[in-house]
């Protein structure tokens, strides 16, 4: 099991306004922008932008981070071995499938394992 990415999570009420500076600030354009339930979603650089109302966003605020991996089974795996707590059981979504969980330590993760077209795309360019 291996991370392949990592994203800081950013908060805005719009896409829209929040994605010309990233846009500067990276030097990149957005790699993903999709809308999952009620809020959409941006990956632009190291930010994964999640926007929307804030009782919407509010929703996925528990976790600090995105955390793409290789294989979210051996992940799984890994994280009741290190006692930590499965809070979103493996979902399916669209960008592949995730999971959400609290560390032993308290810390919380979503944990994504992307669709192979993503990998080939965004990780192995």
């Amino acid at each position: 099991m291996s991370i392949l990415k990592t994203y800081a999570r950013l908060w805005t009420d719009s896409l829209d306004s929040a994605l010309p500076l990233l846009t500067e600030l990276t030097g990149v354009q957005p790699d993903l922008r999709l809308a999952f339930h009620s809020v959409e979603l941006a990956a632009i650089g190291d930010f994964l932008v999640i926007a929307g109302p804030a009782d919407e966003r509010a929703k996925y605020a528990h976790a600090s981070a995105t955390v793409v991996v290789e294989d979210l089974d051996a992940l799984a795996t890994t994280l009741k071995a290190a006692d930590a707590t499965i809070t979103t059981p493996t979902t399916s979504g669209p960008t592949g499938r995730f999971l959400y969980a609290r560390h032993a330590d308290g810390a919380e993760v979503e944990y994504v394992e992307w669709v192979p077209e993503l990998v080939r795309r965004l990780i192995h360019q």
